[in-house]
């Protein structure tokens, strides 16, 4: 799971559960696992996550997840 917490409070923010299928932009299918590794990069309005690591008995994986912030208008 990759989590979003106010800097300030603590309080959660947001949450996703990165274990679990997807199909990707291409119309590949894959899955998601363990975060570790690279881990989390957030830039400007953009979190990217690489889930699935299958080193030292974590959840395997294949996937790259992008999120980005919805602008100011919607």
């Amino acid at each position: 799971r990759a989590f979003a917490f106010h800097s300030q409070s603590g309080e959660l923010l947001w949450e996703f559960a990165t274990n679990r299928a997807f199909e990707a932009v291409n119309g590949v299918g894959g899955h998601g696992g363990a975060i570790d590794n690279a881990g989390l990069v957030a830039v400007d309005d953009t979190l990217i996550i690489l889930s699935g690591y299958d080193m030292f008995g974590q959840m395997p994986g294949n996937m790259l997840l992008v999120f980005q912030l919805p602008s100011a208008d919607e």
